[in-house]
């Protein structure tokens, strides 16, 4: 039988982005499976598909028998002749699906069977290319907003979900902006892949920090660990494994130029960086910056508080905003800190 699908191949191949054989193989699977209907004896069904030619056969093998047993591979000699005249017992037939159920067939899998396995591979492809990529920064153009307000944006052709609450605060967005967001989640559920970004997780500012100081990305500086108020402060604590080398003035560029890049994309987030230490005491001295310190005191090793005193003038800084500084500074080191004037 002719069939003209090959055009139709080609364009959903293109338009999806998935291989020409992926589809001709979903062809055959569904063809057999219809087929299955009009072979009722569960028949081994043959597809013989040349798409690139239009031919298209369906058809199973049966031995020809004065007494079948087996309709299953055995047909009787009176049948066997109704389809091939020269049929003789012992010896084989083709039984081809009629052209006319065949036509009816091919079509209902084209619209069914067919696109469901193309996005079955579609869906598989994109797994494949997200799943390695996850915590990278993904650059997406925002399409629409969901009921929940959450985004969906396009990246590589794929729709990708920006949850409303992994965004910065303040930050608002509209149909067609540019955003960059780190992948957090690649999900592998039953209506697809889910891709989710965020920009309010802790690794999309490590992620900026790496981009913007090749110190970081060659290995020479470490991030130890980042406590954030996304889109309000942040405190990065970072170690040098070179003594030549200052991981703070690195990490803050010339005249802040690295920093200043990293704010700007954090919608004005103030990033305090601060040299690592595993004493305590003089951890804790600068994760309060930009307050200056006069004395720590540990009150209490076992429960974790230790006591800073700061003068006066220094006091609403070693706070910070709503307690801010003084609580992002207690996550960073993990002791309580309480904040005592002079």
């Amino acid at each position: 039988m002719n069939v003209n699908v090959w055009d139709t191949i080609v364009q959903l191949s293109k338009e999806r982005g998935v291989d020409t054989e992926v589809i001709v193989q979903a062809i055959e699977e569904s063809l057999k499976v219809a087929s299955s209907k009009y072979f009722t004896h569960n028949e081994k069904i043959n597809i013989s598909f040349t798409p690139e030619k239009g031919e298209l056969r369906v058809y199973t093998l049966k031995k020809v028998s004065k007494n079948p047993q087996n309709l299953y591979t055995e047909i009787s000699l009176e049948k066997a002749k109704e389809i091939d005249a020269s049929a003789i017992t012992g010896k084989y037939v083709e039984i081809d699906l009629p052209s006319k159920t065949l036509g009816r067939i091919a079509a209902q899998a084209a619209k069914q069977v067919i696109l469901q396995k193309v996005r079955n591979a579609e869906q598989e492809k994109i797994y494949k290319q997200f799943a390695p990529r996850l915590e990278k920064i993904v650059t997406g153009v925002l399409r629409r907003f969901e009921t929940n307000k959450n985004m969906i944006l396009e990246a590589n052709k794929t729709d990708v979900l920006f949850p409303y609450q992994e965004k910065l605060k303040n930050e608002e967005f509209k149909r067609g902006d540019r955003i960059k967001a780190i992948i957090i989640q690649v999900l592998k559920e039953n209506q697809g892949p889910q891709v989710i970004v965020s920009r309010a997780d802790s690794k999309f500012l490590a992620k900026l920090l790496e981009l913007e100081t090749p110190e970081i990305a060659n290995g020479n500086i470490e991030i130890k660990d980042i406590v954030r108020q996304p889109g309000e402060r942040a405190k990065v604590s970072v170690l040098s494994k070179e003594k030549d080398i200052d991981p703070i003035g690195a990490c803050i560029g010339v005249k802040g130029n690295r920093i200043l890049a990293i704010s700007k994309e954090l919608n004005g987030e103030k990033i305090d960086i601060i040299k690592w230490s595993d004493n305590p005491i003089s951890y804790t001295e600068s994760a309060l910056s930009p307050a200056k310190i006069e004395k720590i005191f540990i009150l209490n090793k076992k429960e974790k508080r230790m006591q800073a005193v700061v003068s006066k003038d220094q006091l609403s800084l070693a706070i910070g905003k709503k307690g801010m500084n003084v609580r992002l500074a207690s996550r960073l080191v993990g002791w309580r800190i309480e904040i005592e004037q002079e």
